[in-house]
């Protein structure tokens, strides 16, 4: 008979700690604390905006932006659509459609690859367009369909050409001052500065 109480003893010790186990298990568990939601989307342009884009090549600038909230922090997993115009300048994605629906990352970038500008020349709008949930946002990223020679990745943007075409401006101007002072007696100079669209030739006549 002893071994029988024993046995039911440590049984019964045994049925404490077990309901503990049962009852920790099934308690309910407090809901983990989520990130705040956003509560407005801001879209700021990382690249592409004033790319000239090669219409002879067909190789256009990639388009980058990034989404943020209100407090300036940027928010992943929002889908970021951009759209090509339809008619004029404009082009086609690499995948033949005229729009292209990108995810941000944890960084809240999202990057357009694979744009291929038409044969029309001219000014070319990028609409953007972000949605997470029950928010959105839209801008514009302004691009031009030119002929012009490209710079290397095949499109170089409106800031680089402006400084070409000053700087090429500047030399003209300092040629000219340089001459009147060199005591030619009115005559002109030897050599003549020709700026065409492209690439600039310096050169003396024919």
């Amino acid at each position: 008979m002893r071994p029988q109480v024993r046995i039911g003893a440590v049984a019964r010790a045994l049925c404490v700690p077990l309901a503990a186990v049962v009852l920790f298990q099934t308690w309910p568990v407090p809901a983990r604390a989520q990130d705040q939601e956003p509560t407005k989307l801001n879209i700021s342009i990382l690249e592409g905006e004033g790319s000239i884009n090669n219409i002879r090549q067909r190789v256009a600038r990639e388009a980058m932006v990034q989404v943020d909230d209100e407090n300036h922090k940027p928010v992943a997993g929002v889908a970021v659509t951009f759209f090509l115009p339809e008619h004029g300048a404009g082009g086609l994605f690499s995948n033949g459609s005229h729009s292209l629906t990108v995810v941000t990352d944890d960084t809240g970038r999202a990057v357009a690859q694979g744009i291929v500008p038409n044969k029309v020349p001219g000014d070319m709008q990028i609409r953007v367009v972000v949605r997470y949930k029950n928010l959105d946002a839209d801008t514009v990223i302004h691009q031009q369909n030119a002929a012009a020679a490209a710079a290397a990745g095949g499109a170089i943007s409106g800031k680089v050409l402006a400084i070409i075409l000053i700087t090429a401006a500047a030399g003209v101007a300092g040629g000219v001052v340089a001459a009147t002072r060199g005591g030619n007696g009115g005559r002109q100079p030897s050599s003549i500065v020709t700026i065409t669209v492209g690439t600039p030739v310096v050169g003396a006549p024919h």
